[in-house]
């Protein structure tokens, strides 16, 4: 909890300092320039890249597999999309970190060991109340 909490604070923090130092390096109208430029790029790849998993996901479907790697990569894309879309240059370069290819493999597999290691210690409990 207080990883998250020290999140919402550090991340607007180091996004200020970011975006008022590339004002002053590049002027206000260029960097407001940027953000427009990398929300709208961000959110066409995001967008462009979410529609190939889906389609990836509906063949899965078909073929009878459960898509279960292709979740993760949708929620990564999600993700990359949020990120993209809120004003900043760290966020901004998280959100197209999560985009390409390669890291986007690593981080599911970061993701996957972390549930492993869940589900081993029993630290996850599933209910279904029918």
């Amino acid at each position: 909890m207080t990883k998250v909490l020290a999140l919402f604070i550090l991340v607007p923090v180091v996004e200020i300092v970011l975006l008022m130092e590339l004002g002053r390096q590049i002027g206000p109208l260029a960097t407001l320039a940027v953000i427009i430029s990398t929300g709208g790029l961000g959110a066409c790849l995001a967008r462009s890249q979410g529609l190939a998993v889906l389609r990836q996901m509906r063949v899965e479907i078909a073929e009878g597999r459960l898509p279960s790697v292709l979740l993760v990569d949708s929620l990564i894309i999600l993700l990359a999309a949020v990120v993209l879309l809120t004003p900043g240059i760290l966020t901004d370069v998280i959100g197209f970190l999560c985009l390409i290819p390669v890291i986007r493999r690593s981080l599911k597999a970061i993701f996957w060991r972390r549930l492993k290691q869940v589900v081993q210690k029993s630290q996850v409990q599933v209910s279904m109340n029918l």
